[in-house]
């Protein structure tokens, strides 16, 4: 049975951020609730070649220690943001201890854009373009360029299998009627969402929040929604007015896709 596993659930920054005590950083370092490394999630599949990650941000390291596993065959990348692809040179190095070479498939403008960050890292990476679509683990696998607000563009993923349609969108906001199409007849939506209210005006914003988020969750109707890259805003603690069928992720949690 597949499953999709949260290994990280945090914004750019993670939680705690090293320069504030707010309520939310102040508890992420005591009972750790609220701690929440780089958004990143692995697809579990039947068996390690039907398994894979998206996204490898600066904690991939810790993140592999927390799941107990010490190599990952093949990733996928929504952009080449610090925070999704700054673990790489980490697992590169993985790759050349172990004597393999690792899977890595993005749209073709991020691996242009991760080739000119890393001039070495195709050496243990095979740089595969997914823009024409790609199948990893039985999943047929569609990307296409989503709305990033002040930060540009990301690429979101859907995913399907016969029974299941999902779609991983860490990094969106503000998305056009072709950006959502993609979004309709889910199972299950993976949405991130950095605040549940953002006040910074919205020019300079990047991320959904999550009563924009419920707005968007009305228009596609996904059966179940996972809001994930949060920020300090959120406390697990608190209970929030959210819509039905959404959960908070939290590291580790672990979702059936079925």
């Amino acid at each position: 049975m597949d499953a999709l596993i949260f290994l990280g659930t945090g914004d750019a920054m993670g939680v705690p951020r090293v320069y504030c005590s707010c309520e939310v950083c102040e508890e992420a370092r005591t009972t750790g609730m609220n701690r929440r490394l780089r958004s990143s999630v692995l697809v579990q599949g039947q068996g390690e070649t039907d398994s894979f990650l998206i996204d490898c941000g600066p904690d991939w390291r810790s993140q592999m220690e927390a799941i107990g596993q010490r190599a990952t065959a093949r990733m996928l990348v929504t952009h080449a943001h610090f925070d999704h692809i700054g673990g790489l040179p980490e697992w590169a190095d993985e790759c050349r201890w172990r004597q393999a070479k690792g899977e890595l498939y993005a749209p073709q403008e991020v691996l242009d854009q991760i080739q000119r960050q890393f001039p070495w890292i195709h050496r243990q990476l095979q740089m595969i373009p997914a823009d024409a679509g790609i199948e990893l683990g039985g999943w047929n696998i569609t990307t296409w360029k989503v709305t990033h607000g002040a930060n540009g563009y990301a690429y979101a993923y859907r995913l399907e299998k016969p029974g299941f349609r999902w779609v991983y969108c860490s990094d969106s906001i503000g998305l056009n009627e072709e950006e959502k199409r993609p979004l309709h007849g889910l199972d299950l939506l993976v949405l991130g969402t950095s605040f549940f209210h953002e006040t910074a005006p919205y020019p300079t914003r990047s991320v959904y929040d999550m009563k924009e988020a419920a707005e968007l969750l009305q228009e596609v109707k996904p059966l179940r929604t996972v809001y994930t890259h949060m920020s300090h805003d959120i406390d697990l603690n608190r209970s929030y007015p959210l819509p039905p069928q959404v959960t908070l992720a939290v590291a580790g949690m672990k979702v059936e896709l079925v």
